[in-house]
């Protein structure tokens, strides 16, 4: 599934990428979640990373493509941007943004294909590196190299990261499934931690970022040890 944002003032256009997404969907076994806004100023109004690509036209009446981009890109570091516009000059303007790319108006379906398949390949590469979370009825994308650690509290889980916490529901056994191969240990019963951020060890406890120390099962400290050593042999700093 690959949530799909269309920003753009004219509801002619929206209609249009809305139904290329949906032959590109049929023509190629692919699901995808579509939301479409007329201007710039109804995404970014309570906007949160839970998009995976946001097609955005250049010229709206309130706010336009750019000056949207810009607010984005404030809070979602990783969404796939992609200009729409029926003026090339403009199309140099979204590397300010990091934007992928651009479509020419009027947009025919080859290029739309071409450009979305593109940023989809992009997507299932990058996956590995952030996971998609549902708090408090929203889904918020978290980079994986955000999260210092992970503690489990009954059925709830918090993500600690460097500047908020991040809750949801879940098992920290299934958690660690999925992120062990990406660098993280259990560390204990009750913790996954990000090896990434771990900066030492000493008194069957892991320090970490910022002065936070965790426990270390002694069950599992040789463990930490050898992963934490193959980890940095890995990834060197």
């Amino acid at each position: 599934m690959f949530r799909i944002g269309i920003v753009d003032d004219q509801q002619e256009s929206r209609g249009l990428l809305r139904s290329y997404l949906a032959r590109y969907s049929a023509e190629n076994a692919t699901e995808v979640m579509v939301e479409e806004f007329a201007d710039g100023s109804e995404l970014t109004a309570a906007y949160v990373p839970r998009f995976d690509i946001i097609f955005l036209d250049v010229q709206m009446a309130n706010l336009d493509g750019f000056a949207t981009a810009r607010l984005i890109r404030e809070i979602d570091p990783l969404v796939i941007l992609i200009f729409v516009t029926n003026m090339a000059q403009f199309a140099i303007n979204g590397y300010e943004v990091d934007a992928l790319s651009y479509l020419l108006k009027p947009v025919p379906y080859f290029a739309f294909s071409q450009e979305l398949k593109r940023s989809l390949e992009r997507l299932v590469r990058s996956r590995d590196e952030y996971m998609v979370l549902p708090v408090d009825g929203e889904l918020i994308r978290l980079a994986l190299a955000e999260v210092v650690y992970v503690e489990s509290d009954k059925h709830r889980l918090v993500f600690h990261t460097r500047d908020a916490d991040l809750m949801m529901t879940g098992t920290l056994k299934e958690l660690a499934v999925k992120l062990e191969p990406k660098g993280f240990f259990r560390s204990n019963s009750y913790l996954l931690v990000n090896l990434r951020h771990v900066e030492g060890f000493g008194q069957s406890e892991s320090r970490h970022v910022d002065g936070i120390h965790l426990p270390v099962s002694r069950s599992r400290k040789k463990a930490f040890l050898e992963a934490l050593t193959h980890y940095y042999g890995q990834n060197p700093k």
